[in-house]
């Protein structure tokens, strides 16, 4: 599968996904229509953070983790999140940090772009800017960004390498990235590997946790941590790989408790 075959199936699906999102609010169909790899993305907001948000930004949100509920934001901080989405982690953290702090979504789906800003306008958010790009090409100068996010995003890119390189150039001396994610433990069947519905489901392209570090220490992070916020086990293996085409009872024990949601801290040095 190369890096190319893997942005065009991203960017595919999840551009389906946000129409998906349109078409449920225009039906009054209260569910997670635009939600591809459920359990995942389940019950991650609480109910205040829902209540202040626009039900498409709900709809739309594809996530591992809630990075706004973990992450060190302050009034007057320039935040950037990685694959924003519909919005919801921006529109979180521009409120945060304002009055004087400003967050852009970057984004490389135009149908999610379109959602997000509409979502912004009904929230009556003002600083926040969405930005058309790929996380591997992060279109803002360097030292510009205090603090990183994303949510499942970076595991579905194919050059994860560059994507941390890119968020490090952005973060000025001292910033800090706060991302969820999904990581493994241990070795994980080559077949789920294969799948490209997978990798946009967001598990096939997950990193080792070992590996995950490695590469954020290659990019010149330091203070780097992942802290498990979420283990899933043999039936939430089931609830993904049903349907894919995957022999699930003979795949699903192989899996068991080597998927996680974790959060990922890293500092960039202020020397």
């Amino acid at each position: 599968m190369s890096t190319a075959d893997v942005k065009d199936a991203v960017r595919e699906k999840y551009g389906q996904a946000a129409l998906r999102v349109r078409a449920a609010k225009a039906s009054c169909c209260g569910t997670a229509a635009a939600d591809p790899c459920n359990p995942i993305t389940a019950k991650l907001y609480d109910a205040a953070e829902a209540e202040a948000l626009p039900q498409e930004a709900l709809l739309a949100s594809l996530g591992c983790g809630n990075p706004t509920a973990l992450a060190q934001l302050e009034p007057g901080d320039t935040v950037l999140d990685l694959g924003s989405g519909g919005g919801i982690d921006v529109l979180l953290s521009a409120r945060r940090v304002a009055p004087n702090g400003k967050a852009y979504g970057l984004d490389m789906t135009d149908e999610m772009l379109a959602l997000a800003r509409d979502n912004q306008r009904k929230a009556g958010v003002a600083n926040v800017e969405f930005l058309k790009g790929e996380i591997e090409n992060i279109p803002l100068p360097d030292n510009s960004v205090d603090v990183v996010i994303s949510n499942c995003v970076i595991n579905l890119s194919g050059d994860k390498d560059r994507v941390l390189s890119e968020a490090f150039r952005v973060l000025k001396p001292g910033g800090r990235l706060a991302v969820s994610d999904v990581v493994t433990r241990g070795d994980v069947p080559e077949a789920i590997r294969r799948d490209v519905l997978l990798w946009v489901g967001c598990i096939a392209g997950a990193l080792r946790d070992s590996e995950y570090l490695d590469k954020l220490r290659q990019a010149g992070f330091e203070k780097i941590s992942i802290e498990p916020t979420r283990v899933y086990d043999i039936e939430d293996a089931r609830a993904f790989l049903a349907g894919k085409g995957v022999d699930v009872d003979a795949i699903a024990p192989q899996v068991q408790g080597k998927f996680m949601s974790g959060f990922v801290r890293a500092v960039k040095p202020k020397r």
